[in-house]
C-alpha cells in the first residue's frame, strides 16, 4: 500500500513535503533541511525529464463504498445488551463448572470455540484442560477416536504438551491406521481436524491426515445424514485451523440449530454475541474509512518517513535532521517500514531488469515485501495488551513466528493474484519463479505451492506453540495466515472480490443472524 501511494504522488511533492514532516528548526537543521530539498528536486527534475509509464493495478470497486459504510447500524449495540451478555456469561462458566466428565468437557470447550464464544472463556478452558491432560484416564479415553483426537487437537491449541503417539493404538502392526476405522466418521472428522495441528516430522500426523481425506472424500459419496454431510463437506473444503474464527462461527451457528444435541441456551448466546461483534466492527470500519489518506499532516512520524524511501539519499537526510531535532519515533516500527520499502526497491530492480529470481530467492525477498511483518507489528502494538520486550525483540529480529505468518501469507497472495499481476506487467510470482527454475508446468507449480504453504503451517503451529511471545502477538500471526486463504484461494478476493466475497463481507459486517427462536 505504501508503494502504491507513492507511486501517485508527483515527484515534485516531496521537496514540499519535507518541510511540513519537521518542526520550527534549528538553524543545523535548517542547512540539512536545505540540502534534503536540493537532493529531492534534482532526482526529481531527472525524473521529469524522463516519460515514466506508471502501471495501474486496475482494482475493481470496493464491496463496500464509503456512503455504504457510512449507513451501517446495528440493534445490536454493547450498550444495549451488556446486562444480558454477562449474565449469559456467568450462565455458561456455571455450566462448565458442573460438567465434571473429561469427555464432556471436551464437547462443551470445543461447541463453545466453534460457536464463536470461546474468547470469554479462556481462563476456564485452561484450568480445565489443565486437569484433563493430566488425568490419566483420559490418556487414551479407553480407545475412543473421536475422544482421543478431540483431546489430542484442544490440549494443543491452548498449548498443552501432548504428543501423537497417543494414536499409536490406533495402527495396525506395519504403523498405519487400522482400516476399521474407516467407518467412524464422527472419529474420522475429529483425526482430520487434529491433524492439521501437526509439526514439522510429526509423521503419524501426516499420515493420518493422508488417511482421513481419503476416506472421509468416499464418504462424502455416500448416503449420509443431511448434517453430516454438510459437516464432511464443510471440514474437506477446509479445516478448522485453517479458518478465519468469525466466518467459522457463523457458519457453525446457523447449522449447529440442526444438531442432535444442539443447546438452545448456548445457541442463543452465540447469536447475540456474534451480533454485538459486529456492531462493534460496524463502528470501527465506519472510523477507519473516515481517514484522509492525502491529509499526510495526520500520520505518524515513522510513516511519514516511508513517503521519501523512494529517494534513498533524501531518506537518509530526512532521518538526520529528525534525530537532531530530538523527535522520539516507534524504534521498532520505523525499522520494519524501512525493510518493507527495501524490499520493494529489490522487486523494483528485477522488474526493470527483466530478471527472474529462483524460488528462493524470490521467497527470501517477498514475505517481507507482501508487508506481513509491519501488519503484525502495528496490530500488536495497537491491542490493548502489555507490550513486553521479548514481543519488541521478536519484531527486531523478524521472529520465525513474524516469517511464517508472512510467508503464508505471500504464498497464497500470488496463488490467488499472480495471473492478473504478471498481465499488467508486474514481476514474476512465486508460481512463475518456480516454472521458470524447473520447467515445470504452471498446474504443477501450484501443487508445489501449495505443498510449500502446507509445510509452512506446519512451522508456524510449531513456533506458536513453543514461543513464550504475549497471545495477542501469537493469534495475530495466525489470524493473518488464515485471512490469506479466506482471500485468495480462490483468485484476487482484495482486488477483484468476486461473490464469495462480498457474501463473505455481508455475514461479517453487515447482515445479523436472527435472534428469533
Amino acid at each position: 500500500m505504501a508503494l502504491s501511494l507513492i507511486s501517485l504522488s508527483n515527484p515534485c511533492s516531496f521537496s514540499r513535503l519535507l518541510p511540513s514532516l519537521l518542526p520550527s528548526p534549528t538553524a543545523p537543521a535548517r542547512r540539512n533541511a536545505h540540502m534534503a530539498m536540493k537532493i529531492t528536486c534534482s532526482l526529481s527534475t531527472h525524473m521529469l525529464e524522463t516519460t515514466i509509464n506508471r502501471r495501474s493495478a486496475n482494482y475493481s470497486k470496493s464491496v463496500g463504498d464509503y456512503d455504504f459504510i457510512q449507513s451501517l447500524k446495528s440493534d445490536y449495540t454493547v450498550h444495549m445488551y451488556e446486562r444480558q451478555i454477562e449474565k449469559m456469561k456467568e450462565d455458561v462458566r456455571r455450566l462448565l463448572k458442573r460438567v465434571d466428565q473429561p469427555l464432556a468437557q471436551l464437547k462443551l470447550i470445543d461447541t463453545l470455540q466453534r460457536l464463536g464464544v470461546g474468547y470469554h472463556f479462556k481462563n476456564e478452558f485452561k484450568e480445565a484442560l489443565g486437569n484433563i491432560s493430566t488425568d490419566e484416564s483420559s490418556m487414551r479415553m479407553e480407545g475412543d477416536l473421536y475422544a482421543t483426537a478431540l483431546r489430542f487437537g484442544l490440549l494443543r491449541q491452548h498449548g498443552f504438551e501432548v504428543s501423537p503417539d497417543v494414536f499409536n493404538g490406533f495402527m495396525d502392526e506395519k504403523g498405519n491406521l487400522v482400516a476399521s476405522l474407516c467407518e467412524d466418521i464422527e472419529g474420522m472428522l475429529s483425526l482430520y481436524e487434529a491433524s492439521y495441528l501437526g509439526f514439522e516430522g510429526e509423521i503419524v500426523l501426516d499420515e493420518a491426515k493422508a488417511f482421513t481425506i481419503r476416506y472421509l472424500k468416499d464418504f462424502k459419496e455416500k448416503k449420509l445424514e443431511q448434517d453430516l454431510k454438510r459437516r464432511v463437506e464443510h471440514a474437506l473444503e477446509l479445516p478448522f485451523h485453517w479458518r478465519m474464527p468469525r466466518l467459522q462461527a457463523r457458519w457453525y451457528i446457523e447449522t449447529y440449530v440442526g444438531e442432535k444435541d444442539m443447546n438452545p441456551f448456548l445457541f442463543q448466546f452465540a447469536k447475540l454475541d456474534y451480533n454485538m461483534g459486529q456492531a462493534t466492527y460496524q463502528t470501527n470500519i465506519k472510523a477507519v474509512s473516515r481517514w484522509d489518506v492525502n491529509s499526510l499532516e495526520k500520520l505518524p512520524e515513522y510513516m511519514k518517513i516511508c513517503f521519501m524511501a523512494l529517494f534513498n539519499t533524501t531518506n537518509e537526510m530526512a532521518y538526520v535532521v529528525l534525530k537532531e531535532q530530538g523527535l522520539e519515533f516507534t524504534r521498532h516500527l520505523k525499522k520494519l517500514w524501512a525493510d518493507l520499502c527495501k524490499a520493494y526497491l529489490v522487486e523494483a530492480k528485477w522488474y526493470c531488469n527483466g530478471y527472474t529470481p529462483t524460488l528462493d530467492e524470490y521467497l527470501s525477498n517477498a514475505w517481507i515485501s507482501i508487508s506481513g511483518p509491519v501488519v503484525l507489528a502495528h496490530a500488536y502494538l495497537s491491542a490493548k495488551t502489555k507490550i513486553t520486550n521479548d514481543a519488541l525483540d521478536c519484531i527486531d529480529k523478524y521472529s520465525n513466528l513474524l516469517r511464517w505468518s508472512s510467508m503464508i501469507l505471500r504464498l497464497w497472495d500470488d496463488w490467488g493474484t499472480s495471473t492478473d499481476e504478471l498481465a499488467r506487467g508486474d514481476v514474476p510470482k512465486s508460481i512463475q519463479c518456480y516454472m521458470h527454475e524447473t520447467g515445470a508446468t504452471e498446474e504443477v507449480a501450484r501443487e508445489h505451492i501449495r505443498g510449500l504453504i502446507s509445510g509452512t503451517w506446519k512451522k508456524l503451529n510449531k513456533e506458536s506453540f513453543s514461543c513464550s511471545l504475549p497471545e495477542s502477538l501469537i493469534n495475530a500471526a495466525l489470524d493473518l495466515a488464515r485471512m490469506s486463504q479466506c482471500y485468495y484461494e480462490f483468485g484476487d478476493g482484495f482486488g477483484s472480490p468476486d461473490k464469495e466475497t462480498e457474501e463473505r463481507f455481508r455475514s461479517l459486517l453487515v447482515e445479523p443472524i436472527s435472534i428469533k427462536e
